[in-house]
């Protein structure tokens, strides 16, 4: 297996130039588009609030952030992700929700209505849970992580830049939510009991037969070996500079925690200047924590520093998971499993 290499990250990140692809096959439908977001009506975020919503009649309507954050959790531990979970409504949890209903047969309307939060609850594990700070959690080293690529490289590691940032990857959740659910905590003391979404220890995805990417849905579906939906995951995938390569390819193997080998001349939107750089590993990598080599030279799945954006805007080229995301991909998929790439 090749791993990130210079050509290979550059060229995914700064879209290097393309052979043309293989005709594209007929599409694969995993999900369909969704309404639009709803309001959400102000509500306490708490663990009584959140994990007593959607248990009671379903707010079709007008979910409030309570019970978008519920359902969030729950999709997340049925591997059905929204991205960051943030109690908000919006395109990622329609589109979460679409790749749920369709794995357990139910009418695809990418909302919380009534069947929907049946198959939900039919997990029984609270959506917040209570969780004790550890020393790994808090000891560091944190150190802020510039923009330059060239102070990046003098770094030793690209860690996190904080302990919170550290715990938003470790609950799959946004920062502002964590301080929102903990507004009287230290988040920096050992042995403070937080609030926190409740993603840890869920059951592993078995092997995956196949790997669909859909552009316009902004998704990453994974499927068995008999072609069932198993998981979704949001995706941010090319654009008109850096195209999607549309057709039909295969793992060649999975890279965790690679380097990133910055070369300027293959960044259409490089700075003047700008020189040569081997960026070092860690989570706010360019790349985030793990690449998937595909077999269409100079592309990959990988990770990324800023999980907020997964979904919401568009990359160079590569397709872009949550670094927790990717985590999950890497252990279902392997050499020689099939990636479908569609428009």
């Amino acid at each position: 297996m090749k791993h990130p290499s210079l050509c290979m990250i550059a060229a995914c990140l700064a879209g290097a130039a393309l052979a043309p692809a293989q005709a594209a096959p007929a599409k694969t439908t995993v999900a369909k588009s969704a309404p639009a977001p709803t309001a959400l009506a102000p509500t306490v975020l708490n663990a009584e609030t959140v994990n007593a919503a959607g248990k009671g009649a379903p707010t079709d309507g007008k979910p409030d952030s309570a019970t978008i954050l519920r359902a969030q959790v729950l999709l997340d531990r049925a591997h059905f992700a929204s991205g960051e979970i943030d109690g908000a409504a919006g395109s990622n949890v329609k589109m979460a929700l679409v790749g749920f209903q369709r794995k357990n047969a139910i009418k695809e309307t990418g909302t919380l209505d009534a069947a929907t939060w049946t198959a939900l609850n039919a997990d029984p594990a609270p959506a917040l849970a209570t969780y004790t700070l550890a020393d790994v959690d808090v000891a560091g080293p944190f150190t802020p992580i510039p923009e330059d690529m060239a102070a990046k490289a003098k770094l030793p590691t690209l860690g996190y830049a904080s302990a919170l940032e550290g715990l938003g990857e470790k609950f799959h959740a946004s920062t502002k939510l964590l301080q929102k659910l903990n507004p009287d905590k230290d988040l920096t003391k050992v042995g403070e009991q937080i609030l926190v979404p409740n993603v840890l220890d869920t059951e592993p995805l078995p092997k995956a037969g196949k790997i669909v990417v859909d552009k316009s849905d902004r998704t990453l579906a994974l499927l068995d070996a008999s072609g069932k939906l198993i998981a979704q995951f949001p995706s941010s995938s090319g654009t008109d500079k850096d195209p999607l390569p549309i057709g039909t390819w295969k793992v060649n193997g999975v890279s965790k925690n690679p380097k990133f080998h910055y070369n300027p001349k293959l960044f259409w939107d490089a700075d003047a200047g700008e020189k040569k750089a081997t960026i070092p590993s860690g989570p706010n990598n360019p790349v985030g924590v793990a690449w998937i080599d595909l077999s269409k030279p100079h592309y990959g799945i990988h990770g990324t520093p800023v999980p907020g954006s997964i979904g919401k805007t568009q990359s160079h080229g590569c397709i872009r998971l949550t670094n927790w995301d990717v985590q999950t991909v890497t252990a279902s998929v392997g050499p020689g499993t099939e990636v479908l790439l569609q428009e």
